[in-house]
This record gives structure tokens, sequence and C-alpha cells, in this order.
């Protein structure tokens, strides 16, 4: 595996060799919130700002930083971030966030970080109203490039 070195311990692989390609993923996660919770960010009453507006930013400063928190992970020149909210219209929010680059590995972690980064800050910011927010399950929606091909959830 190329994960582990000769003496068998973790590195972080070498992909000097490998060809630039387009690569995109997509990341979706959800909070489910009790119904009061989602109208008061949808209507902008919560206490310490707009929410889905800080966790934007959250989301796409999380996605420029995963390989400060994921330790395999690639510093990566990213060219696009951008994350999509909805909702249920009744107790669930939900996430979408999709990273873009030209590089050499993917941006499936970037995605993954984004979505999860944005769903805590949105913890964050509504936990005086409800505290048993429940967050997940936070998962690959869809990859695009390298050498592995496309991946799609289908969802």
């Amino acid at each position: 595996m190329t994960h582990f070195n000769e003496q068998g311990r973790a590195r972080m692989v070498d992909i000097s060799g490998k060809e630039i390609t387009v690569r995109t993923g997509v990341a979706i996660t959800k909070v489910s919130m009790l119904p009061s919770t989602l109208l008061a960010i949808k209507e902008g009453r919560v206490g310490k700002g707009d929410v889905l507006a800080v966790a934007q930013v959250a989301g796409i400063q999380a996605a420029k930083r995963t390989s400060d928190w994921i330790p395999m992970c690639h510093p990566l020149p990213l060219t696009g971030v951008n994350i999509i909210f909805s909702d249920n219209g009744e107790d669930e929010l939900y996430i979408e966030a999709s990273v873009k680059t030209e590089g050499k590995t993917g941006v499936e972690m970037e995605a993954l970080t984004c979505a999860s980064a944005a769903a805590l800050t949105i913890y964050d910011m509504c936990k005086a109203l409800q505290k048993d927010m429940v967050i997940g399950p936070t998962l690959l929606k869809s990859k695009t490039g390298g050498k592995s091909g496309d991946y799609n959830l289908g969802v």
C-alpha cells in the first residue's frame, strides 16, 4: 500500500509522478433540529447573527485548511469552493459542499471538511436555542478526475 513506508509506518503519498487533472468533490450532510430552530435560522432571529452566512465562510475556510486537520492530506490550491443550503421545511437543514482544483490529487477530503465545518458552525451558532441538534450523516456525494475515475453516490 502506498500509504505506508518501508517500515510499515504512515507516510504522505508521493504524488509527484501523477498527472494534473481537473478534480471535483461534493460532500453532503444535514443538521436535524427542532422546527423552531430552523425557523429562527431562516428568519434571521438567531442572536449570534446570520447563521448561514457565517457557516458559508467557515466551510470555505475549512476547505482551504484541510491539510492542517487531516495529517496525510496534501495542501491543495483550490480553484473553487461553494456551499448550498436547503431544508425540508420542517426540521432538517441540508448542506452540499462542492470543491474544485486542478492538481495531482483529489479534493474529497476538502469537500467533507467543508460540509462538516459548516454544520459545526450552525450547531455553534444555534446551541443556545437547542443543544440536542444532530449532525450527519456526512458523506461523499461525488468526485471527478484522477486515475480512479469518477464516483457518484446517486443521491
